[in-house]
Order: structure tokens, then sequence, then C-alpha cells
């Protein structure tokens, strides 16, 4: 069954004025790909599909671009403004009844509300079933990365910042978007997973204890490669310049890729992630070598005090 609603897609193309479309797909969409692209081409419309791995919108195709009128990025909002770019969330409903299970949680009367972009369109009909039972829910806009009101990304928590609430409800799946939420805000985090039903506090203390010992394997590293990242919106390359001023052991290294083997090949000591942040926090497990958020570097050169630790976060100037 296709997720996408090919005859809306193809009425945007036409009023584009679109011949030819490159079609970009992250991993769980990616088998979308076929049946989208034949649509496309019975259409009229000459197809290619990017064949690259996509983490998100910050990931473009743009290789792609080069040889389409239009690039299609599925699955994501965007995180910055691209000619000839459109984005195509893709929107998974729930039951919002499923709320109850966050109910017994909640230790106020009034919360944050936060989610990602695929249930973006239910966060007023949360917000109201929250209202019928006494809770209110605030939903503030985020940046420039999180164009939706009571969006975050897991690059992105300003959403969550802007509610000026002391608890947050997250629904989504997984575990990186809640425990981000609450070492960005410090504050008191509820997460419920709105397909299983499972609801608990987010506890982050794991997280920054397997950071701390990341840290410490890093702290007498001869030399450090401050990664910074070639994709399309990942380059920060002010704050990478900025962090390799606080080291003499500290070397600036572009990669469109950050891969075990490739920082094996490199051969430093320690690395620094200015890349997507969660290739730190996710896969240390996998790099030869400790990877730092900027953060924890900052924390290692003496910039930051340890009582400032934060997660690493993509922010809107």
């Amino acid at each position: 069954m296709s997720l996408i609603p090919v005859s809306d897609l193809i009425a945007k193309l036409h009023e584009h004025g679109a011949r030819s479309v490159a079609l970009q797909f992250p991993a769980g969409l990616a088998r979308q790909a076929p049946q989208v692209a034949a649509a496309l081409r019975d259409a009229g419309f000459f197809v290619l599909v990017s064949g690259d791995p996509c983490y998100g919108a910050c990931d473009l195709a743009l290789d792609a671009l080069r040889h389409a009128d239009v690039l299609v990025h599925f699955g994501h909002a965007p995180v910055d403004d691209r000619p000839g770019v459109i984005y195509e969330p893709i929107r998974f409903d729930f039951d919002v009844a499923v709320l109850d299970r966050a109910l017994p949680l909640l230790s106020t009367r009034r919360i944050g509300l936060v989610t990602t972009v695929q249930h973006i369109h239910l966060v007023d009909a949360m917000a109201a079933y929250l209202r019928e039972h006494g809770i209110e829910a605030a939903v503030a806009p985020g940046d420039g990365r999180t164009p939706f009101p009571g969006q975050v990304l897991g690059c992105n928590f300003a959403a969550a910042r802007a509610t000026g609430a002391d608890e947050i409800l997250f629904v989504g799946t997984g575990v990186f978007h809640p425990v981000g939420i609450r070492l960005a805000t410090k504050n008191r985090v509820v997460a419920l997973d709105p397909y299983t039903g499972e609801a608990g506090e987010v506890d982050a203390d794991r997280l920054v204890r397997r950071r701390a010992a990341v840290m410490e394997r890093a702290r007498g590293a001869a030399n450090f490669g401050i990664i910074v990242s070639t994709k399309s919106g990942q380059q920060r390359m002010d704050l990478a310049r900025r962090l390799a001023a606080l080291s003499d052991r500290a070397v600036l290294v572009m990669m469109r890729e950050v891969s075990p083997g490739e920082l094996l090949d490199l051969g430093f000591a320690a690395y620094v992630n200015t890349a997507c942040p969660r290739l730190a926090y996710d896969d240390q497990a996998r790099f030869p070598a400790p990877v730092l958020a900027p953060p924890e570097f900052e924390i290692l050169c003496g910039a930051r005090s340890w009582d400032d630790y934060t997660i690493d976060e993509y922010l809107s100037p």
C-alpha cells in the first residue's frame, strides 16, 4: 500500500512547471520508490531516484537535482530554504485517546506538547483531548529548522524550550528525542509511544554517564579531528573553526559520510562531530576512537563547565 499521495504530487509538479523529477527517500520509505517512480513516469515525467542513504532534510540529494527540474524529498519538513526542492512529509495517524496512558504520569496541569513531523497534523487534536481532561497543553513554534509548531527534530528541541512549561509531553517513537528534550530543557519529560501505548518518565542519566566515559577516553588524545559535514543542511564551519581554536591539537576534517572505516583510515586519536549530532550519541560503539559532541569538547578544553552539560543541537541563527 502506498503511503504517498501521488496524485497530489503530480499536481504540485505541474505547478512548478517540472518535466523531470529526482526522488529522494529516507530508509523507512525507500521501498515506495519503484511504485512512485512508475506513477510519475506514466504521468509523463522523466524520473530518477537517488540511491544514496538519506538521514533527513539536512541531507538533500543535490547531485541528483543537477539532472532534474525538481527534487522531491519525502518524509521530512524543510530545515532551510532550497530552490527546486519539494518537501513531502508523510503523515502517520493514531487514535489520540492513547494519551490516556500518559495522563497518570503528568504532574502538572500545564505542560508543553511536542512531537515529530510524522504526527504534527495531530497536535491540535492532542491538545484538545488533553484540555478535555483538564490539562492545558502549550504548543510553541520552534525555529527555522522546525517549521511546524510543536515539532522537534533529533537535532533541534527549540519548540520544547519555547513552551515555557516545566513539564514536557513528547508523543512519538524511540528514546532519542525525549532524552534530547530532557537534556536541552532540563525539564521533566514524559514520553508516550502512540503505537504501543507505552508511557514513562524520561531518564537521561544513562546517556550522560555513557558520554562521560567517552570524554574520559578522549581526555589525553594526542590529536583531534574536528569533523565538518559537506551535506546540504549539516555544515557548521563556523562552529568547527571555533572548536579548533580551543586546542592546538585540533585539525578540521571535511567529510560527507562519517563512517567507522573512514575514521579508522584517518587515524586521529579522537574526533569532534559537528555533522549530524546523532552520530556521536547513537553510533559511538561502532567508531574506532572517541567521538565527542561540541559541548563535550568545550568541557574538555575548559570552555564550558560540566554543570552546563547539554546535548548538541542545530539551531537557526
